[in-house]
């Protein structure tokens, strides 16, 4: 009973020391072939924009939000896509501790982007404030809002 005690806090710390890593980890997603680059932490701050000055255009301010919301998406899922990499393991040693099945019973599902939305909601959640909607115009992008 000791070592199964030993083994759960030894997991226990392995996924502090990922979800911490993961919360500083960045990455960079792009749209519109490149012409829109998007920077994002872990936890969901937005660090860099680029924008190439080919897609500002005044009379088409949409299409350039459109295309921001379209990078930082691209980014955001790329920070997913790392969390799963990174807590795939752990995730595999706690379904065996458990007895679980494997990849199915997933009993770390909702961390980083899970559908369950556990401790790790603030990766999961929307990367973007919900400033959108201050655009000329005033609509959000369809699936946006507040």
């Amino acid at each position: 009973m000791g070592q199964l005690l030993q083994q759960a806090q030894r997991m226990q710390e392995q996924l502090m020391s990922a979800q911490q890593d993961l919360t500083e980890a960045e990455a960079t997603g792009s749209a519109g072939g490149g012409l829109v680059r998007a920077t994002v932490t872990g936890a969901g701050e937005l660090t860099d924009l680029q924008l190439d000055p080919s897609v500002v255009d005044p009379e088409d301010v949409e299409t350039l939000a459109d295309l921001i919301i379209a990078a930082v998406r691209d980014a955001h899922a790329e920070i997913q896509r790392k969390a799963q990499e990174q807590l795939g393991a752990i995730n595999a040693d706690v379904a065996g501790l458990l007895g679980g099945g494997g990849a199915e019973a997933n009993p770390l599902a909702g961390l980083f982007g899970g559908a369950a939305g556990g401790p790790g909601g603030a990766i999961q959640g929307s990367v973007v404030d919900d400033d959108d909607d201050e655009r000329p115009g005033g609509s959000a992008p369809s699936g946006q809002g507040t």
